[in-house]
């Protein structure tokens, strides 16, 4: 069925509602429009669905939220027995994400498992942690994470409390992938489904639990005596990360915590932001103007769905310096390797997790401490996929885990990165070092003179549309074909192509199996140490460019970084241009 034919059912069919069918008519004669929002379904990918809000298949709304759930639905009920069906449905701030999460819950009753909804906003986090909590075998977030206002989306989680990897996720997406006919998607009243005891409100009875577990990760629970030396401010961006990491920040001691009032509240429209990305350090206006005024030590700004966390610190000249992911991650590394050896409860099986993208730092630190280093791909599922590896093996105590996309998380509580308990733990480490007359930028300093500098840094090109795509799976193909001779002044050595699973040796032409899941990622090492990566994003129409480089000066650092990013970007261009 080609797009208009699409179209025409989804305006003429009695199935969809007025107001679908209203928006639908405003369409006609905009062929373009069309064309993009009914040339394709809507695709849930290995995390789920994220789309833009409106009509139509490759939309988010009530129908492929619907569709979605359905497959899902059909997956558990082949996985599961009907009395372990149960799945918990989390929702952020943004526009309809409620009415989705109704939408999902009422799927899954009519399909003859109970759905338990929080009766408000709540971080993903918090559904990680609550699946596992409530031994559920599964759960649903509806949330577009940092994407820009005009975003929705649904992410689905196993028992284990991690968003669905392999081979579950391929057989998510089969079940969805076989519904051919929107009628035939099961729902039901919503008032038949809470009078059934099907659609069951939850709240206060995970929250109190998943407090306690966020706080029981204190490293040094010592340093909290000197909680109120530190002056924090905390901007949630209009998300749902306000109360959780007050409450977490208030019971733990800090009180001279200074909230951003004019972001505190939920905003569907996120009015104060171009985009509510704790990535950006524009996002931190706001929290800047309020720092100067209170003189504050540390500013932490989260996402919509708290799960991702920004930092930035004041340096001893008084300056606010904003900490990238990777900053961030090995700062925490280090606090958390350092103390617990201190402490005598550093374990001999220790492991760290980190993803390919990020700083060859950590694995330097996890090596200097001891404690094994696990890489992974892209996606902090891969990370909670790895922790339940360990529990399941019984071998290697899973401490810390990071993304240079601002993700984190200290302990086995949750399967998912949580901004919740890293502004805790971030919050008592700026503390610890203050104890000792350092800011989190002095710590920063002593780690790269300990180690080495090492910088990194990445690059975002927007291929938006039917032909962005196309682009894209071109462009990947002409990097496998034709890699990069030199990252800068250094010649590349190996070559990690993801997608078939190996890496070859450039000088000895020898290919190596990589034992992680098949992922459209290429990588490429060149000698000293430098490296570039090179994705099509799997949330946002754009090709990702990930760069890292070390030496013994930041000076060389930054020479080399800026060389090769001026030379991948012309590449990548000139790739792009040869297509169009």
């Amino acid at each position: 069925m080609d797009y208009m034919k699409r179209y025409e059912a989804w305006a003429q069919s009695s199935f969809f509602d007025i107001e679908t069918k209203a928006e639908l008519a405003l369409l006609q004669g905009n062929h373009a429009e069309i064309k993009e929002r009914f040339h394709k379904d809507l695709e849930f990918g290995t995390g789920g669905l994220r789309g833009i809000m409106g009509a139509g298949t490759n939309r988010m709304n009530i129908y492929t939220v619907r569709k979605a759930s359905q497959g899902f639905a059909n997956f558990l009920k082949k996985e599961f027995r009907g009395d372990e069906l149960g799945v918990l449905i989390a929702y952020d701030s943004r526009k309809f994400s409620d009415q989705f999460a109704i939408e999902a819950a009422l799927v899954m009753c009519a399909n003859g498992i109970k759905a338990y909804v929080f009766d408000s906003l709540r971080p993903t986090p918090e559904l990680s942690f609550g699946v596992r909590y409530l031994g559920l075998s599964g759960g649903i977030v509806i949330t577009a994470s940092h994407n820009p206002p005009e975003y929705s989306g649904l992410k689905v989680y196993g028992s284990d409390g991690a968003q669905v990897t392999y081979p579950s996720d391929k057989l998510v997406i089969e079940e969805v992938n076989k519904i051919d006919d929107w009628a035939k998607i099961k729902t039901m009243a919503i008032q038949e489904a809470v009078g059934g005891g099907m659609l069951i409100y939850v709240g206060k009875e995970i929250d109190e639990p998943y407090y306690a577990a966020v706080l029981a990760e204190s490293v040094d629970n010592t340093v909290l005596k000197q909680s109120n030396n530190i002056n924090i401010v905390f901007t949630p961006l209009h998300g749902s990360g306000n109360i959780p990491v007050r409450e977490v920040l208030s019971r733990a001691g800090f009180e001279n915590v200074h909230i951003v009032r004019e972001q505190e509240k939920p905003d569907c429209n996120f009015s104060t932001l171009d985009s509510p990305n704790p990535e950006d350090s524009r996002v931190f206006e706001m929290a800047l103007m309020l720092a100067e005024k209170v003189q504050a030590d540390i500013i932490i700004g989260t996402d919509p769905d708290a799960d991702r966390i920004g930092v930035v610190v004041r340096d001893k000249f008084g300056k606010y310096i904003f900490l990238n992911g990777n900053m961030l991650g090995v700062l925490l590394t280090e606090y958390i390797l350092l103390t617990l050896k201190k402490k005598g409860r550093l374990p001999e099986d220790g492991v760290i997790i980190s993803s390919v993208v990020s700083t060859d730092l950590t694995h330097k630190i996890s090596k200097h401490y001891g404690v094994k280093y696990i890489e992974v791909l892209t996606g902090f599922k891969y990370v909670g996929e790895k922790i339940t590896q360990l529990e399941t093996q019984g071998s290697g105590k899973y401490l810390f885990g990071f993304e240079e996309s601002y993700g984190y998380l200290a302990g086995t509580y949750a399967r998912d990165k949580d901004a919740v308990s890293t502004a805790y733990l971030v919050c008592e480490m700026a503390a610890a070092y203050k104890m000792h007359g350092m800011t989190l930028c002095d710590a920063l300093t002593k780690i790269y003179e300990k180690y080495d500098y090492h910088m990194e840094n990445t690059k975002s090109i927007t291929l938006k549309g039917i032909e962005g795509s196309i682009l894209m799976k071109k462009i990947m193909e002409s990097y496998r074909v034709e890699p990069p001779t030199n990252l800068g002044e250094h010649r590349v050595v190996n070559v990690f192509d993801f997608s078939i699973g190996k890496c070859i040796d450039l000088v000895s032409r020898q290919a190596e199996v990589i034992d992680l899941p098949k992922s459209n990622v290429l990588y490429y090492q060149a000698e000293g140490g430098s490296w570039m990566c090179i994705r099509p994003s799997g949330t946002e129409p754009k090709m990702k460019m990930y760069f890292g480089t070390n030496a013994k000066t930041l000076g060389e650092c930054a020479k080399n970084i800026k060389i090769m990013m001026e030379e991948a970007q012309a590449s990548f261009w000139a790739r792009k241009n040869a297509y169009e």
